[in-house]
């Protein structure tokens, strides 16, 4: 009776365990439904289109190293020299792979009741002006200690586009002249 219960049990184990293991395996994609009218017919084109989408390795390659770019943020020119120009400001958020930096609330020490908070969001690594937004908010505070922020258009989102952007020249020019 007792080693019936115990085979019993060993067989829904085996059983439950095979079947976690299957689940486990449907999920992790290797049986993927695809359209037929999207996978090209010749083998080359197949596989040229899974090196384009990073699927598979080309043996060509093997040798040489990956042509993979690896964008680190001490070798985008924006993202250094954004730095370097904000280097005075206190920064909040400072994210490379969001692509964004916040600075903290500032104010010079000739007026006490209003303060700017700068956001730059990095659109592209290509030095272009379009390649980055400046955002600037304004903080204005009343003696009733109310506050009020709103975005404002103003010379300071140019001057640091334009500040940024030749220090990102320099940058790279002197990256350049490091390689050669």
């Amino acid at each position: 009776m007792i080693s019936s219960i115990s085979q019993k049990t060993t067989f829904f184990i085996k059983t439950f365990i095979l079947l976690i293991f299957i689940v486990s395996l449907n999920s992790c994609g290797i049986y993927k439904k695809t359209d037929a009218r999207k996978v090209p017919v010749n083998a080359q084109d197949r596989a040229k289109k899974n090196v384009a989408e990073g699927r598979s390795l080309s043996i060509g390659k093997l040798g040489k190293g990956s042509g993979t770019n690896y964008e680190f943020s001490t070798s985008n020119p924006m993202w250094r020299s954004s730095l370097e120009i904000l280097d005075f400001l206190p920064l909040v958020t400072v994210d490379y792979s969001g692509g964004i930096i916040i600075t903290d609330w500032y104010n010079d020490a000739s007026s006490t009741d209003d303060s700017i908070k700068i956001t730059i969001r990095f659109l592209s690594n290509e030095i272009q002006s379009n390649s980055i937004k400046i955002i600037v908010h304004k903080k204005v505070c009343g003696t009733s200690s109310s506050c009020l922020v709103k975005k404002i258009d103003s010379k300071i989102e140019e001057e640091l586009r334009s500040s940024i952007l030749r220090k990102a020249v320099l940058l790279e020019k002197e990256n350049k002249n490091k390689k050669k």
